[in-house]
């Protein structure tokens, strides 16, 4: 079974381009930032992994993704090579996306690529420091 799903931040505005023929299909090429597990500095670390999108999922990446918009993408890992123009031959890996979805509501991910933080839920309060949580109405 080859199935990978991936939740992370794309690097970079996707290249878009278009396949040749009479039904032109969208070919939308990216790259997440997919944080890893904390390590015991906790300093975070990222591996930043290529994804290729086709048709309709291309489209989509094309129409709403952009440059830090955080998306949840569902695939498989292919793998290829070629021949540059020096000769040597070059490995490739990607992810092939079959499914992709927003990670984050536009909202938060505005937010997020403003460095603030989202606004309080119209309705709900923040508890202030040094109240017993116990005597509150609900549990």
């Amino acid at each position: 079974m080859n199935k990978v799903i991936l939740m992370g931040r794309l690097t970079r505005d996707p290249d878009i381009r278009y396949s040749q023929g009479s039904e032109p299909m969208a070919i939308a090429r990216f790259t997440l930032a997919v944080n890893r597990k904390l390590k015991k500095d906790d300093e975070q670390q990222a591996d930043f992994i290529s994804c290729v999108a086709f048709g309709k999922s291309g489209e989509f990446i094309e129409k709403y993704a952009h440059k830090g918009t955080k998306l949840v993408v569902e695939g498989r890992i292919q793998t290829g090579s070629y021949t540059n123009k020096d000769g040597n031959k070059v490995y490739t890996t990607d992810v092939v996306v079959e499914n992709c979805e927003f990670a984050e509501s536009k909202a938060a991910g505005d937010n997020n690529n403003q460095g603030t933080r989202p606004a309080p839920y119209e309705g709900f309060m923040t508890i202030p420091d040094g109240v017993d949580e116990e005597g509150l109405p609900f549990n």
